[in-house]
């Protein structure tokens, strides 16, 4: 006999952890197949230990620069190995945490592969081969996605590497070539520069962190050029030589070819969705270059079917799936779930100086055909960024010029991450200049640079 549960969630990650969660606190009989770790990717292969491993990195960048700030200090040196540990300790605890969080809400976590045999009936196979089944009224598949590679290149996991690779490294490579400026790419290129490899950042489209404004690009690309790392963009990536003692990555820029030498490659340049083997042929879920179609309310054309998070494509973000697990839970719920606002997704990179973005880029609203109000203004102009020592980067916001609203808000400099929630307020409520422009920040802050960026659009800046 098959257990029956009201919801079965199909994997742990950010948005089915939450989804399950969420479907325990509304009174449903929740379970949650996972074959791997709780938590999924973001916890365990990727936001999370990434940041883990760029906090390292900053303690060392300030470390180099500790004689300017007045300290005196002999010589100091970092075990890669220990912290490569810290990371995986950091994604092992949260792991854990889902796990504290499941028996809380009376979350029943099987372990193992789960397919579906119909609509209704999922089998679950553990790490014995043990075959199970499992029945609900409702099933969400949040499955998630994996790293992807060009035509003609293998990721082998010593010569190319894909992302869950570069967490892992027993030690940092004198050189190492990124294929992909995302911000998977950017992070990591980050991660090892500061670290003390050669990297080199290819890019096919024309600017690095291709989804981010121009300005907000260029600002950036100088910040890591400071730093030393090369960028090629608008390059395309012909072929990667493994055979030699260097792996040799031929690129296409302007018409011309060239290659690198590096020790490893890096592929960072996105993902694919893991709907492979896992029943949707026996279904009749629709699908689309493996991506699943879904309407509003995250419901597959089979009835009791839903999905969300990267494996329906779309921003492949783990707020992103955290909101349409929420969203679908809902709606299975009866309730009149609030519409996920993709206009006002925030966008993070933790590289040195951070970027943040919200809603619209200079170019997106101007091809819209909106006239624009942009203010600007750069940390060099706020006090608690002087003393700091943080001037680098600028606030950029623009308004819709006949309606004043927020259409869009970047950030590039230190704590852009922390100082984007504001905007994403904004531009998801649709507020005014004149509901803005009112607020005040707290003297010192780095978000008085947010605040005369606001002002700056309507020419009522103080300090810029």
């Amino acid at each position: 006999m098959s257990e029956r549960f009201d919801v079965i969630v199909l994997g742990s990650g950010p948005g089915g952890y939450v989804a399950a969660i969420r479907a325990a606190q509304l009174g449903k009989k929740v379970a949650c197949i996972e074959k791997a770790e709780l938590g999924g990717v973001c916890l365990n292969w990727g936001c999370i230990p990434t940041k883990a491993l760029i906090k390292n990195a900053d303690m060392w960048n300030d470390l180099q620069k500790a004689g300017s700030m007045g300290f005196q200090m002999g010589e100091f040196s970092f075990n890669y190995t220990e912290i490569v540990q810290r990371s995986r300790n950091t994604a092992e605890r949260l792991s854990k945490g889902i796990d504290f969080l499941f028996k809380k809400n009376n979350v029943t976590l099987i372990r193992g592969f789960g397919k579906f045999n119909s609509e209704k009936q999922l089998e679950v196979t553990d790490a014995e081969d043990n075959v199970s089944t499992f029945e609900a009224d409702a099933v969400i598949i949040a499955t998630g996605a994996r790293p992807r590679t060009l035509p003609g290149i293998t990721i082998d996991g010593e010569k190319v590497i894909s992302s869950r690779e570069a967490l892992v490294l027993d030690k940092i490579p004198e050189s190492i070539t990124v294929i992909g400026a995302g911000a998977i790419g950017v992070e990591f290129a980050y991660i090892y520069n500061s670290f003390g490899s050669d990297v080199t950042l290819v890019e096919a489209m024309p600017q690095i962190l291709p989804n981010e404004d121009a300005e907000i690009a260029k600002e950036t690309a100088r910040g890591l050029k400071k730093q030393k790392i090369k960028i090629n963009d608008g390059s395309l990536v012909k072929a990667v030589d493994t055979t030699g003692e260097k792996m040799v990555t031929t690129i296409e820029k302007k018409g011309k070819e060239q290659t690198l030498e590096s020790d490893v490659v890096l592929m960072a340049i996105g993902v694919q969705p893991n709907t492979e083997n896992i029943g949707l042929e026996n279904i009749g879920v629709e699908t689309k270059k493996g991506w699943i179609k879904v309407n509003e309310h995250f419901q597959t054309r089979v009835p009791g079917i839903f999905a969300i998070g990267d494996v329906i494509g779309g921003p492949c973000l783990a707020h992103v799936a955290s909101a349409e697990g929420i969203h679908a839970i809902e709606t299975i719920c009866g309730h009149d779930a609030t519409a996920v606002n993709y206009k006002a997704i925030p966008g993070c990179t933790y590289c040195h100086p951070q970027v943040a973005s919200v809603g619209m880029t200079e170019t997106q609203a101007t091809e819209e055909g909106h006239e624009l109000k942009i203010g600007k203004c750069h940390f060099r102009a706020i006090g608690k960024a002087i003393a700091i020592d943080e001037i680098e980067g600028m606030v950029k916001v623009i308004f819709d010029g006949k309606t004043g609203v927020l259409l869009g808000g970047h950030i590039v400099g230190a704590e852009a991450t922390e100082l984007l929630a504001e905007l994403v307020t904004a531009v998801d409520r649709k507020m005014t200049f004149d509901q803005l422009k009112n607020v005040i920040h707290a003297h010192p802050t780095l978000s008085e640079a947010v605040m005369e960026a606001i002002h700056d659009a309507y020419g009522e800046a103080i300090h810029v």
